[in-house]
C-alpha cells in the first residue's frame, strides 16, 4: 500500500481494535508531525500478572536527538544517554554530542491499576512508525514489550509490541485537521 494516509489510518485502526485483554503499552496519542515536537504519554494499563510494576524501561529511537522525561511523584528518573555519530547544533545554538538513549522510571505500580510516562521529544524528519521498546519490570517477573511488526499495520497482531508513534508528513497533518 503506497498511500502513506492509508497506512497510517490502517495502522491506528489495527492499534483502536487490539484486544483489551492484550493490554499492550501505547502512546495515548498515537500518531505526531515529523520534525515536530511532540509531548505524549505512554500508557501502561496492567502489571506483570499479580505482581505490581516497579520500574518502566522506554529506549528512544535513534532518529530522536531531543527526549525528555517528565518527572512522577514518587518515581525516581535515569536517563541513559549514548554519542552522536556527528554532533549536531541545536536550534539555539548549542552543539549536541549526545543523545537520550533510554528513560527508566522506578516507583511501585499496583497491578490493578494504569498510569502514563511522558516524554518530551524532537521526532526525526522522515514520516512512518517509530518503535520505542519497553520492558516492565515487576515485583515477580516482567513484559518486554520490544517485538517489531513486519509492517504498522500488524503492530496489533504482534505479540508483546514495542509502542509505536506513527510520525506523518507535515502536510497530511495539516490536511487531516
Amino acid at each position: 500500500m503506497k498511500d502513506p494516509m492509508m497506512r497510517a489510518f490502517l495502522a491506528l485502526s489495527v492499534i483502536a481494535a487490539a484486544p483489551a485483554a492484550q493490554a499492550h503499552i501505547v502512546f495515548a496519542e498515537p500518531q505526531a508531525k515529523a520534525s515536530g515536537y511532540y509531548a505524549g504519554f505512554l500508557r501502561l494499563s496492567h502489571g506483570c500478572g499479580d505482581a505490581a510494576t516497579v520500574s518502566v524501561r522506554v529506549e528512544i529511537p535513534e532518529g530522536v536527538v531531543s527526549a525528555r522525561p517528565q518527572p512522577k511523584p514518587g518515581w525516581t528518573l535515569k536517563v541513559d544517554r549514548a554519542p552522536l555519530g556527528t554532533p549536531i547544533t541545536s536550534e539555539g545554538g548549542a552543539v549536541i554530542r549526545d543523545r537520550v538513549a533510554a528513560i527508566t522510571w522506578t516507583g511501585t505500580l499496583p497491578p490493578d491499576q494504569f498510569d502514563q510516562f511522558g516524554i518530551m521529544m524532537k521526532l526525526p524528519a522522515k514520516a512512518g512508525p517509530l518503535y520505542f521498546p519497553t520492558r516492565q519490570a515487576c515485583t515477580t517477573g516482567s513484559n518486554d514489550w520490544v517485538n517489531l511488526p513486519a509492517a504498522p499495520e500488524s503492530w496489533g497482531a504482534t505479540k508483546m509490541p514495542a509502542p509505536m508513534l506513527i510520525l506523518q508528513a507535515a502536510d497530511h497533518m495539516d490536511h487531516a485537521h
